[in-house]
């Protein structure tokens, strides 16, 4: 079994899923007491939500590429950022490494793919939805149209993720509120709803939405296990 290399803490709350759904599969593949493989690096999120905010994606990268090299030098033998925001600096932290990065967008856009769908809504915090870094891989590489709630929904998402799931907390009024935006979506043509988001599992499930969820947090994660357990 190879080791996964985990950078977490972004936030901890969902990096906790990760930890569960890698040792889960593991489990399931292989049966008996099997357990993942696994090197966690655990970051502040309030240094990297300092950097987010201010704009300062160099220096995030610059923590994120420190922080990669260590879990690289620690043994693991690829690398899992347990985050889609952070993804945006994922060309600092590859080639600072010489380890492969699991992109979390690309096994979100397989998956996709496989059940047909073409055109998707994404939610996200402001960055993913906003800027091109997580939509364009999607349409590059995948072939995905994707669209984006309006500028008001999109303020209540990243408020949401901030202010409530980052600190575990969940809110029924909040999951009404991800409800409306997500028929939005579904009536200017989604088919199915990207959950771009690794906290947004925590608040909203298939029974939310009228067409299909893809959540990037259990993609991701299952993916990292079944990397580990295919040498």
């Amino acid at each position: 079994m190879r080791t996964i290399g985990l950078i977490g803490g972004m936030s901890w709350e969902s990096t906790a899923l990760y930890y569960r759904i890698i040792n889960e599969t593991v489990r399931d593949r292989l049966g008996a007491l099997h357990s993942a493989k696994l090197i966690l690096a655990s970051v502040d999120f309030q240094e990297i939500e300092r950097l987010q905010q201010d704009g300062n994606w160099d220096d995030a990268g610059t923590l994120l590429a420190r922080t990669a090299l260590s879990v690289e030098a620690a043994g693991a033998q690829n690398l899992v950022l347990c985050t889609n925001t952070m993804h945006k600096v994922a060309p600092a932290i590859e080639s600072a490494v010489t380890i492969p990065l699991l992109h979390i967008a690309d096994p979100t856009g397989q998956a996709i793919a496989r059940n047909g769908y073409r055109t998707v809504g994404l939610l996200g915090t402001r960055f993913t939805m906003e800027q091109a870094f997580y939509r364009e891989r999607l349409q590059s590489r995948h072939g995905l149209e994707v669209l984006t709630p309006v500028a008001t929904d999109r303020d209540q998402v990243h408020r949401i993720i901030y202010d409530e799931l980052c600190l575990g907390r969940i809110v029924d009024a909040s999951r009404r509120t991800y409800r409306n935006v997500i028929e939005r979506l579904i009536a200017r043509g989604a088919e199915a709803i990207i959950l771009g988001c690794t906290e947004i599992t925590m608040l909203v499930d298939p029974a939310d939405s009228s067409v299909p969820l893809f959540d990037t947090t259990r993609l991701h994660a299952v993916a990292a296990a079944e990397w580990a357990i295919s040498e």
